[in-house]
């Protein structure tokens, strides 16, 4: 069954081009063999990922990234089952939303800003699709 996790996390510290990439080359490296998928923004100091792929794969990795003392406030936007992938393209795809148009974050957000903590999970994943659909994510 597949599943797709969105969750919500603030940075223990301000994030630098190594840890980013060190993040996206763990996640491009692991997650083809647990069959996940998924998309990883940021901000400087606000991660929000979305997982998709078995639901006992998701659950793991989800548990695993609660551990993680890179990032805490981890916070389940949305979990449910799902009839097929919408990342199924990229192992980790990533988007800095600070390069986003602010006028996209308006769409969704009261602030031209990345705030996850006070919308709804639908609210996020529908920003997210946004992204997917005007090509704004890097592989």
């Amino acid at each position: 069954m597949l599943v797709r996790c969105l969750y919500a996390s603030r940075l223990t510290s301000k994030l630098s081009a190594s840890l980013l990439s060190d993040i996206l080359d763990q996640s491009r490296r692991n997650n083809p063999a647990r069959g996940i998928t998924g998309l990883l923004c940021h901000t400087q100091s606000v991660f929000v990922q979305v997982l998709e792929g078995d639901r006992e794969q998701v659950s793991i990795l989800l548990a695993k990234l609660m551990q993680d003392d890179r990032h805490q406030a981890v916070t389940v936007l949305l979990f449910e089952e799902i009839a097929e992938r919408a990342f199924s393209g990229w192992t980790m795809g990533q988007v800095n939303i600070d390069l986003v148009n602010p006028g996209l974050l308006l769409k969704y957000f009261p602030q031209p800003k990345l705030d996850p903590f006070t919308g709804t999970g639908r609210t996020a994943m529908a920003f997210l699709m946004e992204l997917v659909a005007t090509g704004a994510i890097g592989a």
